[in-house]
Order: structure tokens, then C-alpha cells, then sequence
């Protein structure tokens, strides 16, 4: 396998937009598990689609 190219990015911008109530609670959450609203969406999504079968 090896390394990806120099010019891989490591991550990319995705923009969506939340209800103020889920936006809310979302940075609540992200607080309590000491990581950026980023950070936790990308790893609830990232388990999701873990479990789901899409990511390995």
C-alpha cells in the first residue's frame, strides 16, 4: 500500500447545514468528549459508516 502522495490532502471542507437545536446540542456533546463540533462529526460519521460497511 504505502504512503499517499505528498499532495494528498489529509482532509476536505465539507459544508451542511444543521437546525439551531441540533447545531446546539452537537457542540454540547463535542464539549463533553473534549474534541471541536469537526472533530466529533467526523468521528460519528466515521462510525456510522464503519458499522454500516462503507469504511473499513
Amino acid at each position: 500500500m504505502g504512503r499517499p502522495p505528498v499532495d494528498t490532502p489529509k482532509s476536505l471542507p465539507v459544508s451542511l447545514r444543521l437546525p439551531p437545536d441540533v447545531k446546539a446540542a452537537a457542540e454540547r456533546a463535542a464539549k463533553d468528549d473534549t474534541r471541536s463540533l469537526s472533530s466529533f462529526m467526523e468521528k460519528l460519521l466515521t462510525e456510522h459508516l464503519k458499522a454500516k460497511g462503507y469504511l473499513k
